[in-house]
């Protein structure tokens, strides 16, 4: 039996999580699923939901200060996640409208369309040492000089 795509959106915060969906196919209709907690326990009972026996999924969100702590969890799940950057996201020039559901509608129309470039999300090594040498940085930053 053929897996049929769903594609997933999802603008994330640090209380709650906006999720938009379209079927795989291009004409299909992009809409908004629904507003859940920013807890991996709602994303797994989401997830849950939404596989719903034979549909395989496709997640993105926007990189941002919650970390990288969806993408491992997904990644661990064997589900296809993708990670992209705000900056990186066409925006068109007349479109004013910034609430969460447009930005979680918005992200998931441009991913199943192609236009969305994925970002590198580093392993948790990479993170530690970046977040040393950003910490040293400014240490040093803020001796004076003789």
């Amino acid at each position: 039996m053929k897996q049929r795509l769903l594609y997933v959106g999802l603008d994330v915060h640090k209380k709650t999580t906006d999720v938009a969906i379209a079927s795989g196919r291009s004409n299909g209709k992009v809409r908004s699923y629904g507003k859940i907690s920013s807890t991996l326990d709602a994303l797994s009972k989401l997830i849950k939901k939404l596989q719903d026996g034979d549909k395989e999924l496709r997640i993105v969100y926007e990189a941002g200060p919650c970390s990288y702590q969806i993408y491992r969890y997904l990644d661990a799940k064997g589900i296809y996640c993708s990670v992209v950057a705000p900056s990186m996201i066409p925006r068109r020039s007349g479109d004013r409208i910034k609430t969460d559901r447009h930005d979680a509608i918005n992200l998931v129309r441009l991913f199943r369309a192609g236009e969305l470039t994925s970002i590198y999300v580093p392993i948790p090594e990479d993170e530690a040492i970046r977040d040393l040498l950003r910490c040293r940085d400014w240490r040093y930053e803020t001796i004076p000089k003789p």
